[in-house]
């Protein structure tokens, strides 16, 4: 017996073509589309649809769920951190950060991450698996259940390298995007990625009109080797290139993240090379002070000395800002409530 169809991973068009070998009449697609993205967990939810096609889909397909494990409430600005478990147990985390102009959502694409980056928490541990687009969607629907709050934008930017999960990612985007999905514009969403150049020249190819962020985090190859395995395959010069196609191709300011680490790359000299090498490019540099991981041991600089490397960068023509720290009496970066999850079941089973 085949196994059942996900549902809410399928694109619009595919969704289509499955209703389609149900025998069923093209307008249910829409009703389907509709329900599910309105967080139906059954197909008896779906009331406008027939018994016999409820009992079809029962048979032939499932509804994915995830569940809240963990919830976190910041007293200092109301930023709301997720532990999500998956149907299989495993787990992600997903950030609510809210703004003045609306609430964005910070979504995981993987369970860990392969990509090994020095300052992160979210590789320690190594990649588990990816996640289906029905389990990057479903956090954006839980998270708007649980709040009763709609979601203005969307960040990629969680557990997980989105463009090693490109597939997923790209049915997530097509299907966030839908008139009869959420609707959420492609403009209102950013993508980060550690820099797969491959990739960035696919989605560049797709023309979307979305916000790419690269973790770029070093000026020369010799320390980002050290802090971002992946510039062993992919160098400076490659992702900049990339980077630099995809700016002129799409006409979308990229944002290159700059995680500033006291004794790596904190010096008025890093941000005069980097300043050199974004130069002419339609771009904005997030500056972010690393976080503190435990296994990790790197420190921020401090604020004085951020704020002398910004206003170099804006002074000699690159755009830069600091990242203001949201949730910061919760942890609300990305990877460390799962990690301590995993040390408590890890020292349960010993």
């Amino acid at each position: 017996m085949n196994e059942k169809v996900d549902l809410k991973s399928l694109r619009f068009e595919q969704l289509a073509d499955f209703v389609r070998e149900l025998g069923e009449p093209a307008f249910r697609t829409k009703q389907i589309f509709e329900w599910l993205y309105r967080g139906v967990l059954s197909f008896d939810e779906m009331t406008n649809l027939s018994k016999a096609l409820r009992a079809k889909l029962e048979e032939r397909a499932f509804i994915n769920r995830i569940e809240i494990e963990k919830k976190l409430v910041s007293s200092i600005d109301g930023t709301i951190k997720y532990l999500y478990r998956m149907m299989d147990g495993e787990c992600v985390e997903t950030v609510l950060m809210r703004y003045t102009h609306g609430n964005s959502i910070c979504l995981s694409t993987e369970v860990g991450c392969a990509m090994g980056c020095a300052f992160c928490a979210s590789t320690i541990g190594g990649l588990k698996r990816r996640l289906a687009a029905s389990e990057i969607i479903d956090q954006v629907l839980m998270t708007e259940k649980d709040t009763g709050e709609r979601v203005d934008s969307i960040v990629l930017m969680g557990i997980g390298e989105p463009l090693d999960n490109f597939e997923s990612v790209a049915a997530f985007l097509h299907n966030i995007n839908h008139p009869s999905g959420l609707n959420i514009g492609m403009r209102h969403i950013s993508l980060s990625t550690c820099g797969l150049v491959p990739r960035i020249r696919q989605l560049e190819q797709m023309n979307l009109p979305i916000t790419l962020s690269v973790s770029l985090h070093a000026t020369d190859n010799e320390t980002r080797d050290k802090i971002m395995p992946v510039n062993h395959k992919y160098r400076i010069e490659e992702l900049l290139a990339a980077c630099r196609s995809y700016a002129a191709s799409t006409r979308r300011r990229i944002t290159f993240e700059f995680a500033i680490i006291s004794g790596v790359n904190d010096e008025l000299s890093t941000a005069k090379a980097l300043a050199e090498l974004l130069r002419g490019m339609l771009c904005h540099v997030n500056i972010i002070p690393v976080n503190p991981v435990t296994e990790r041991g790197f420190v921020q600089p401090d604020r004085p000395k951020i704020d002398r490397f910004a206003d170099y960068l804006n002074q000699h023509g690159i755009p830069a800002t600091v990242r203001r720290r949201l949730g910061a009496d919760i942890n609300a970066s990305c990877g460390q409530l799962r990690r301590k999850r995993e040390k408590r079941n890890e020292e349960e089973t010993v």
